[in-house]
């Protein structure tokens, strides 16, 4: 595969994550909840590229978290994500982890296009403790979507190559 098919490929399957994290479909809901064996199959593959000898496996996990929340309910503030990063994701992730923040737009079932502030969380881990992290990562979603009130958060998992 080339680079710039790879390249289209990442995009794309972003994308799809941003346009189901604002819960776009139950169908492409229903994808991104599947089972790890399924969902995940492309971060136990091998990186593509040059292996560096600093380097070893690891999966990058992008999680697209939506603020905005449904029936006139207000947005979710920075205050509340962040209180939810730190009581439900660095207990799970205490090496580390990136934020980015965002901001996000999609159409909804009923054809309207929503806009909103968003955040991108990214998470590295080896590849050999990716099944273990799967539960941590399914639990992140699950509580973020029941916390809110919201249909789900976008997953994107990548096979990488990483040192720290």
């Amino acid at each position: 595969m080339t680079s710039r098919t790879s390249r289209r490929l990442r995009l794309t399957a972003a994308l799809a994550a941003l346009v189901c994290a604002a819960g776009a479909s139950t169908g492409c809901t229903a994808m991104l909840q599947q089972p790890y064996d399924r969902v995940a199959a492309s971060a136990r593959a091998e990186p593509h590229g040059p292996a560096s000898s600093h380097t070893r496996p690891y999966v990058r996990t992008q999680l697209f978290f939506g603020t905005g929340r449904h029936h006139g309910e207000p947005p979710i503030t920075e205050e509340q994500f962040m209180a939810f990063l730190k009581e439900h994701v660095t207990p799970r992730f205490p090496s580390g982890l990136t934020l980015q923040e965002g901001y996000g737009q999609w159409r909804d079932r009923t054809g309207s296009i929503n806009s909103e502030h968003s955040y991108e969380l990214i998470l590295l881990y080896p590849r050999e403790t990716a099944r273990a992290h799967d539960a941590d990562i399914e639990y992140i979603r699950d509580t973020y979507t029941e916390m809110y009130g919201l249909e789900s958060v976008g997953r994107v998992d990548e096979a990488v190559r990483a040192d720290f």
